[in-house]
């Protein structure tokens, strides 16, 4: 049994809004009030930034009942965003994901026959969280979204990179190989208490990469207090918009990192990776692509690769 719910103020439906006009708004307002909400809309508001395939998609009964809701939450939920009905609301979401990729849900649901046919589970299911993972990075709405943050970056003067423990491989992976084609990247290690002095020369005319999810880092939360004091925007990469890295950012991707594993996948974020970097170079100055035709000049001549001839 659902407890039974009470109206609160923060439940009071905000009917002088005007509804957001994408998913990346509405999650951005969700994140913003979610602190505010009383604990059922929390449990709504926290579905759906999770689940925005299942928002688009499902009914709304099925909906409330993975949230562990009533319907008429989910309707409070999205009149409290401006919206009219619950339906307007789930018109966001279904314009977001209909440019889904079909041929990775194709894959997906081959790995689960496949699986039903075989002992080995582990395998195939690790592949169909990956298959799942890239699927939900590659959406209509990021896709414009990257085109942002890659000209977020192109502008800045210096940018940094923030990511400890599990998520180090993807800003060590971000500040390598951006740095090819855009040498004002630098990798924040953080290393003997040198934070604080890594991050001192960053300001406003900089921009930081942060990466982290669940369990997040003391480590990155302190890097993105010490650039946001200096006026450096954030670009986050996390795991859901309810993360502590969130408030203050100037963009934030979210990416699913769901696995049989028992450490949270980093595929869907060093997917992102490549994508953003791929966006600076396609759509930035020529610089861009002399600075790695040097770099590749520099490494064949110091003997740095070996010849398969």
């Amino acid at each position: 049994m659902l407890e039974q719910e009470s109206q609160s103020v923060a439940e009071t439906p905000n009917d002088d809004a005007m509804p957001p006009s994408g998913l990346d708004a509405v999650n951005q307002q969700l994140a913003a009030a979610y602190p505010e909400l009383s604990p059922q809309l929390k449990l709504a508001a926290g579905y759906v930034l999770e689940h925005p395939m299942e928002i688009a998609f499902q009914s709304i009964r099925k909906s409330a009942a993975a949230a562990r809701v009533t319907a008429s939450t989910l309707v409070r939920l999205a009149k409290r965003l401006g919206f009219d009905s619950y339906e307007q609301f789930r018109e966001v979401f279904q314009s977001a994901v209909q440019a889904g990729p079909v041929e990775l849900s194709g894959r997906a649901s081959d790995l689960r026959t496949l699986a039903s046919q075989t002992d080995d589970q582990v395998f195939l299911d690790v592949g169909d969280a990956a298959f799942d993972n890239i699927g939900r990075l590659f959406t209509a709405d990021n896709q414009s979204r990257v085109r942002d943050a890659a000209r977020i970056l192109l502008e800045a003067e210096k940018i940094a990179v923030v990511g400890f423990r599990d998520t180090f491989a993807c800003a060590y992976h971000f500040a390598y190989v951006g740095r090819i084609a855009m040498p004002n990247i630098q990798l924040i290690r953080g290393q003997e208490g040198g934070l604080l002095t890594e991050l001192a020369p960053f300001g406003e005319n900089d921009v930081v990469v942060a990466f982290g999810f669940e369990p997040y880092c003391a480590e990155t939360m302190r890097a993105l207090e010490i650039a946001r004091a200096g006026g450096v925007r954030a670009i986050v990469v996390t795991d859901t918009l309810r993360s502590p890295l969130v408030p203050g950012a100037a963009m934030t991707f979210t990416v699913a990192n769901a696995t049989p594993h028992f450490f949270p996948s980093i595929l869907s974020a060093i997917t992102l990776i490549e994508v953003l970097l791929a966006e600076c170079v396609a759509f930035g100055p020529d610089g861009l692509v002399d600075n790695v035709a040097r770099f590749e000049s520099r490494m064949r001549a110091m003997g740095a690769y070996v010849s398969h001839e």
